[in-house]
């Protein structure tokens, strides 16, 4: 039964009103009973995609889990390195950027810790710590600060992670020298430090974390050889990857570490300053060069035999030999001569590896390298066989008779190959990344040890 009650329609000029009163069976007709499954429909649908919606949410907060923030007092009262680190000179940087091949890097990510000015930047006051023959540390660390491409400041899509501390920097009053007996301290700290803070070491025990130790036996951080493999590596970085000038081809205790092996620092800026008054196809008017350390007696007041006697016998032998430019005292301007050499000595130290190699090759001198069983940087990139010569330590004596063969069959080619432009830029590091050169070479020497990441074992376990 309905109850109806209508007011008479009233003209077009005027407004009227219609009433409707209706009581209705207390079962609704079809249509009603439509329109009351369409609402339940609706309401049960917007209550699933809130929930699922809220499912999601939830899940990405736990796998994102924000970085803890340092509880320790010494972060808290140090500055710590900012994002924009190297970065102020750089105002095109994300278009420079493009000059990294992502493809061959197979989309490597690196983050960096920003640690405390104490373990990096405050030695840069010291003009000298990112310029000697140490300062890949400094490099390679302002290189990715500046590669934003490959650098990443969310850790959890990091495959890698990079530790910046430099430990060569800590010049000696006495002689100039770096001193490194504080590195092992120093980077003990460092890791006491993140370990504490991240969650990011313990889960892998450092496996995927990356130092540079470019000091003469690499992360045994002592410059006499004896007590280098007497001392070994830190416990504490043993299962890290550390990136290091050292590198010889028999069992050594300082290379016993996941590691890479990469050139010493020189400046590309010197040396393409010297290039540009020296070119490579110039006139070349010194036949063999070397300057350095040449001890007359070899055996030096700490009862060691420097360089194994082979730069005594290289002075003995050759200084009276016009052929031979030898000098034992250091010339601010020694890149010139290199660049005016056919032939550039590079004989060991106290350690397998000089500078003077990266040098050569950069100022296009045939490099001859004389310390037996080196591992040199980079040997996929660089042919070494193909721009170098290499002389046994028991040979020096025959060195003259040697390059005297050498330049009469095949110098003309080994030159052609040195000077090559991808030889030069694979050995020398820039303020940002780009293709070929040593950062470049160390990244995608990480990507063959993606293995050792955590991420990437999560991606593949997915």
């Amino acid at each position: 039964m309905a109850l109806e009650a209508k007011r008479p329609t009233m003209s077009n000029s005027r407004r009227g009103f219609y009433v409707r009163m209706k009581l209705l069976h207390k079962h609704a007709g079809p249509q009603q009973q439509e329109k009351k499954k369409n609402l339940c429909f609706r309401y049960y649908k917007c209550l699933l995609w809130f929930s699922l919606s809220l499912y999601f949410f939830s899940s990405y907060f736990i796998t994102h889990k924000p970085i803890p923030l340092s509880r320790t007092q010494d972060s808290k009262s140090k500055t710590v390195v900012s994002r924009t680190l190297f970065e102020s000179s750089n105002s095109t940087l994300n278009q420079q950027n493009k000059n990294v091949n992502r493809g061959l890097l197979k989309d490597l990510k690196v983050y960096i810790y920003e640690l405390p000015s104490k373990y990096n930047t405050d030695w840069l006051a010291n003009e000298r710590c990112s310029n000697h023959l140490f300062a890949s540390e400094v490099a390679i660390h302002k290189a990715l600060s500046n590669s934003l491409d490959v650098r990443t400041f969310d850790p959890y899509e990091a495959d890698f992670f990079f530790v910046p501390v430099y430990v060569s920097c800590n010049f000696s009053t006495v002689n100039g020298f770096p001193a490194i007996g504080h590195a092992r301290s120093l980077l003990s700290s460092a890791v006491h430090l993140i370990s504490s803070n991240y969650p990011f070491w313990n889960r892998s025990q450092g496996s995927d974390h990356v130092f540079v130790a470019s000091h003469d036996y690499g992360a045994c951080f002592h410059a006499m050889e004896e007590r280098a493999a007497e001392d070994g590596i830190p416990e504490f970085l043993k299962r890290s990857i550390i990136l290091q000038t050292f590198g010889v081809k028999f069992d050594h205790p300082c290379q016993d570490v996941e590691n890479v092996v990469i050139p010493p620092f020189i400046s590309p800026e010197s040396v393409q300053t010297t290039l540009e008054k020296y070119p490579l196809t110039g006139r070349r008017d010194i036949w063999a060069f070397f300057r350095g350390k040449m001890e007359v007696h070899p055996k030096n007041i700490s009862g060691r035999y420097y360089s194994k006697k082979v730069r005594t016998v290289i002075w003995r032998k050759y200084s009276g030999d016009p052929r031979f430019y030898l000098r034992r005292h250091r010339f601010a301007g020694y890149q010139s001569e290199i660049a005016r050499s056919v032939f550039c000595l590079c004989p060991l130290g106290w350690a397998p590896w000089s500078p003077r190699l990266v040098e050569s090759i950069a100022l296009g001198c045939v490099p001859v390298i004389i310390a037996d069983g080196i591992r040199l940087p980079f040997p996929t990139a660089v042919r070494w066989s193909d721009i170098s010569l290499t002389v046994a330590e028991k040979d020096v004596a025959d060195l003259g008779t040697l390059l005297d063969d050498v330049a009469a069959s095949n110098l003309s080619a080994i030159q052609k190959n040195l000077w090559a432009p991808d030889v030069r830029r694979a050995l020398l590091f820039n303020d940002r990344v780009q293709e070929g050169d040593a950062t470049w070479h160390v990244l995608s020497a990480l990507a063959q040890k993606l293995g050792r990441s955590s991420r990437t074992g999560r991606l593949s376990d997915q």
